[in-house]
């Protein structure tokens, strides 16, 4: 019903930015919030952030709360993670991922009902 293609991702050297980017096509209508995950070889998949797609009201993950954006274009239909003061330990899977119903535990996975394919974001030191 909702498709997600993630892009952006790449090989960056510590310090410096990324900005993913998020397009959505289908039922685009029906998302309430979109978020971004990350999961590293041997770990779980992780919260990062996310947004509600109406209010644009923000979370951020404690991990990279000051250093990333999250945002979004509705017109568009994209959504968008600047990632600045890039560290090693941001390397990851960078996961899209939309909701249509409200729940107030938005840090889950398991809340999101669209998922995108996954871009790759390695950080150099």
């Amino acid at each position: 019903q909702v498709q997600l293609v993630e892009s952006g991702g790449g090989l960056v050297q510590a310090g410096g930015s990324l900005r993913l980017s998020c397009a959505a096509s289908g039922r685009t209508f029906s998302i309430y919030r979109m978020g971004w995950f990350r999961q590293a070889p041997g770990k779980e998949r992780e919260f990062v952030a996310t947004i509600t797609w109406s209010g644009g009201r923000t979370y951020c993950a404690d991990s990279v709360k000051g250093r990333f954006t999250i945002s979004r274009d509705n017109a568009k239909n994209t959504g968008y993670l600047q990632m600045d003061s890039l560290k090693p330990g941001d390397t990851a899977v960078y996961y899209c991922a939309a909701g249509a119903t409200y729940y107030a535990d938005y840090k889950s996975a398991s809340r999101y009902n669209y998922w995108g394919q996954g871009t790759q974001v390695t950080v150099s030191s």
